[in-house]
């Protein structure tokens, strides 16, 4: 979907998929009061501050209910708006727009949410060189929709799953016997292009992961004072991550750590969705 670069058959599996546990056969309190050909007006109002997050998913939502639909946005995603803001005026059938409005806001509200949610993480590290990451603790079926709403608050996407890139954690270092075995045998079965991240805990593991080659240090539920030696360790051999509770009152001092990314599963995993309504206009 170009709109968003994301994969259109993806959004498309989503949104069948949402449709088939919500309408199924139809809409059968909505088909049997309006007639197929009635049309109406919709607008979208924002019912809190926030940063906006999957209006070209929304629009692609009552697209598919109606080819014609008319989208009259205000804004576009990244933008900060604000209580009593309208977001999008729509023009369609008035099946469409009340079969499909709790699909749109649903995904809206949840998009824009962890987009609100990523923006004041990034706002608290705006004078830093730290790039905020999310996780893979995200919706199982919604990740690229999940992923998208971090961008759009300004965050970076880590890795998209487990196929895209090494990431050595405890439970592996265990059964490989310890970090340098863990990551020489990854590095022969695995392309030169694929990066190999190593997640540490102490700094005798962060001596070890920077002596293996790695090329990102996660550096584990660490003081900031130890992450700061870690940092010295490192010293630019390979890129640091800073993980595990890394709350907003927190961020600003883990970034003085000189850490280059900081990751953070809240963003997506209890995100509190942003209060979006929908309301015909007669």
């Amino acid at each position: 979907m170009e709109e968003t670069g994301l994969n259109i058959q993806e959004l498309e599996y989503i949104i069948e998929h949402a449709f088939r546990e919500d309408i199924q056969d139809g809409d059968i309190t909505t088909n049997n009061l309006v007639p197929e050909t009635t049309t109406a007006k919709a607008r979208m109002t924002a019912k809190a501050d926030g940063v906006i997050a999957g209006l070209p998913i929304a629009k692609l939502v009552f697209k598919k209910l109606d080819p014609n639909i008319e989208w009259t946005p205000n804004f576009k995603d990244g933008d900060f708006i604000k209580k009593g803001d309208v977001i999008v005026e729509i023009s369609g059938t008035f099946r469409a727009l009340l079969s499909g409005e709790r699909l749109a806001l649903n995904l809206m509200q949840r998009m824009s949410g962890i987009a609100t949610e990523t923006a004041k993480y990034v706002a608290e590290v705006k004078n830093t060189k730290v790039k905020i990451l999310d996780t893979r603790k995200t919706v199982p079926g919604l990740r690229s929709l999940d992923k998208y709403a971090v961008k759009a608050g300004g965050g970076t996407n880590h890795r998209i799953g487990l196929y895209d890139m090494v990431m050595i954690k405890d439970n592996h270092i265990k059964i490989a016997g310890n970090i340098t075995t863990a990551v020489e045998q990854i590095r022969k079965s695995i392309p030169k292009n694929i990066k190999v991240e190593v997640e540490t805990t102490n700094l005798n593991e962060v001596r070890e992961a920077v002596a293996a080659g790695a090329d990102i240090i996660m550096l584990d539920n660490m003081s900031n004072e130890i992450m700061a030696q870690a940092v010295k360790i490192i010293n630019n051999t390979a890129l640091s991550e800073a993980s595990g509770n890394m709350s907003l009152p927190r961020l600003k001092g883990v970034a003085e750590t000189g850490v280059d990314f900081i990751s953070i599963g809240a963003l997506t995993h209890s995100v509190v969705a942003l209060d979006i309504s929908q309301n015909i206009i007669l």
